[in-house]
């Protein structure tokens, strides 16, 4: 019997750095319906799904996925492995993605690459990802687990860093879960040097302008491209380069027995770029 497989973008209109960032143009689009867009170029067969918050803020989050004809859920604006969880059953998923919506350059080969890789060992893993440890692009984030997986996560996860961020209770249990990572085919590690995803206005503007470069040429772009394009014109990997290698980790060091201090970095002090 074929198993379904869940994507499942995680996208909510508040954010303490730059509020509505899903909601940013990009060619004419927003960031959240260029990212689906990308997504829906893997080549496995899976159903995407927007998972929000019931906050009213979010109201435009569930018209934008109604204009790009992406089915949602509503659910806990703080806890998203409940969100994550409920709409994966109420969805009869067999199969969980977890994609952030703050990854719009996310290129649908490594999503595809991180399947082949679960399916070729899901005899023997869990829960699979590029991500523990890190070494693709920040912002190319696939989180692969079974449905029993993410079941016995929100059954037995309870500190709020597990809540907010879904998967850490899995990755930071591994005698309750068979884990798998996928690391860069070439053994090199770009995940504190790369920054491809959104959380300062910087961001925006690098991928804004990251688009603008390859998208019209060729929709299709990879992150193999967007890695020549940097290094042909380093003026763009120098847009948000200040902010490479910090992330949400940064605040959880002392509470995450997998993630050590070279995993991620403060964020700069200086006045941040308002848009």
């Amino acid at each position: 019997m074929k198993q379904k497989i869940l994507i499942v973008v995680q996208a909510r209109m508040a954010s303490s750095r730059l509020p509505g960032k899903v909601m940013l143009p990009i060619l004419g689009k927003s960031l959240l319906a260029r990212m689906i867009e990308r997504l829906k170029m893997i080549s496995h067969e899976a159903e995407v799904i927007i998972a929000t918050s019931e906050t009213p803020d979010d109201d435009i989050i569930i018209n934008e996925a109604i204009n790009i004809g992406i089915p949602y859920y509503r659910g806990s604006l703080n806890n998203l492995l409940d969100r994550h969880y409920q709409a994966s059953k109420l969805h009869h998923a067999d199969i969980v993605l977890k994609i952030p919506s703050d990854c719009p350059l996310i290129d649908p080969r490594i999503v595809d690459h991180v399947l082949d890789y679960f399916f070729a060992n899901q005899n023997n893993f869990d829960f699979v990802s590029n991500l523990h440890p890190a070494t693709y692009p920040d912002g190319n984030d696939v989180e692969i687990m079974t449905m029993e997986c993410l079941t016995k996560a929100w059954e037995g996860a309870t500190r709020e860093l597990e809540l907010e961020h879904t998967t850490p209770y899995i990755w930071e249990n591994p005698q309750l879960f068979r884990i798998g990572n996928v690391t860069w085919p070439a053994g090199l590690d770009y995940s504190m040097s790369h920054r491809f995803t959104i959380d300062y206005a910087e961001d925006y503007y690098f991928i804004e302008r990251v688009f603008r470069e390859l998208y019209t040429d060729n929709n299709h772009f990879s992150c193999d491209d967007i890695l020549n394009l940097l290094t042909q014109k380093p003026e763009i990997y120098n847009i948000n380069a200040q902010y490479a290698g910090v992330n949400w980790y940064r605040h959880h060091v002392d509470e995450l027995k997998t993630i050590t201090s070279a995993q991620t970095k403060q964020a700069p002090t200086k006045n941040l770029q308002e848009l």
